[in-house]
């Protein structure tokens, strides 16, 4: 797990995950989304404009984010 900060008092979904180096641009993350590859706090998420908040965990596959703030 790493921790990725956020400035803000939340990020959409798809923004999260550019800012953490899974996915390369919009479409990517488009793609992770539609298949299924992405859970917020352990749930299914397939809007890359969801709100994630600091405390929120994001995984792709194997890779899982923690969301801070600073």
């Amino acid at each position: 797990m790493h921790d990725i900060e956020i400035r803000d008092d939340m990020i959409r979904l798809g923004q999260l995950l550019k800012l953490a180096g899974i996915a390369e641009d919009g479409a990517h993350a488009k793609d992770l989304l539609d298949a299924g590859e992405v859970a917020v706090n352990g749930e299914p998420e397939h809007r890359r404009g969801r709100q994630v908040h600091p405390g929120d965990h994001v995984t792709v596959g194997r890779e899982e984010i923690r969301v801070t703030s600073r």
